[in-house]
C-alpha cells in the first residue's frame, strides 16, 4: 500500500516528538528528541529550532543527511502501532524572517526572547523518502529528488 503525502501527514498529526539523527564529525550517528510542538501539517518538510552551540548544528554542517524518526500511538485501545522514518537533507536557517514563520507561542518555554533570541537556529529538514509501518502495513513514499 501506498499512502499520499497528505494521508501521511494526517497520520502524524498527534506526533509531538521525533528523533533527528546526524552523523558526526567521528562517523557516529547520534539522536536527539525534537519537538514539533503537534502542529505538524507535514509537506516534506520538517523545521526544528536550536541552539546555535548544540551538537546537531555542527553536525549538519559537516553532513546534512539526516533521519527522522517518529512513533505514533501505538497497542492502545485497538490502535496500531504506526511508525515512520524519513530520510533527508537538513538546512541551517538563520534569516530572523524564517524563525518568525516557523515560531509558535509554546517555544516560548525554551526562548522566552522569542525569535529575536540570541543564538538560535531553524533546521529546515527537506525529506527524500518516508518508510512507514502502521500496523501490518507498511510502505514507502518518495518525498523529493536526492541531491547526493
Amino acid at each position: 500500500m501506498t499512502w499520499s503525502l497528505t494521508e501521511l501527514s494526517g497520520k502524524m498529526k498527534d506526533i509531538d516528538f521525533t528523533m533527528l539523527a546526524t552523523h558526526t564529525q567521528g562517523g557516529a550517528i547520534a539522536a536527539r528528541p525534537m519537538s514539533n510542538n503537534r502542529e505538524v501539517d507535514y509537506d516534506g518538510t520538517a523545521w526544528f529550532f536550536t541552539e546555535e552551540s548544540a551538537l546537531m548544528v555542527a553536525d549538519i554542517a559537516a553532513d546534512p543527511k539526516v533521519t527522522l524518526s517518529y512513533q505514533g500511538k501505538s497497542g492502545l485501545l485497538g490502535q496500531r502501532p504506526f511508525f515512520l522514518a524519513v530520510e533527508g537533507h537538513a538546512k541551517l536557517v538563520r534569516d530572523k524572517s524564517a524563525f518568525a514563520r516557523h515560531w509558535t507561542d509554546s517555544l516560548e518555554r525554551w526562548w522566552p526572547e522569542g525569535p529575536e533570541t540570541p543564538g538560535i537556529v531553524l533546521i529546515e529538514v527537506a525529506g527524500e523518502r518516508a518508510h512507514y509501518w502502521d500496523g501490518e502495513e507498511e510502505g514507502e513514499l518518495v518525498l523529493g529528488r536526492s541531491s547526493s
